[in-house]
């Protein structure tokens, strides 16, 4: 059973540099042929697909975001970290990660999510 476990900072600054971890467990994620994908919800707003990084380590993101998001991953930790850069109390939300089939479909597990807020 793969579990994967969001962690990082619940308040955040304008301006600031966000960073989350997102730790995975029962599985690798270098196994082939699937994706690790960053997803944001908004209170009251739908699912925004943020980005993610294939088993291979390439990665995709969202056209809306691809400027300020950055994905990596670390292999010898089984985990997973997303970078959102130049924060606004627009990025307000719960962040998850999940695993795919593909880079924005096919979601068969989830983390529980984390709550940030961006507030001065």
């Amino acid at each position: 059973q793969v579990q994967l476990q969001e962690s990082g900072p619940g308040l955040v600054k304008p301006s600031q540099t966000l960073s989350l971890t997102c730790t995975v467990s029962g599985g690798s994620i270098t196994t082939g042929y699937v994706y690790w994908s960053w997803i944001r919800q908004p209170l009251g707003k739908g699912l925004e697909w943020m980005g993610a990084i294939a088993y291979s380590g390439s990665t995709v993101y969202n056209p809306s975001l691809k400027s300020h998001t950055s994905i990596s991953r670390d292999t010898s930790k089984n985990l997973l970290t997303l970078q959102l850069s130049s924060l606004t109390p627009e990025d307000t939300a719960v962040y998850y990660c999940a695993r795919g089939i593909g880079a924005q479909y096919g979601m068969d597990y989830w983390g529980q999510g984390t709550q940030v807020t961006v507030s001065s």
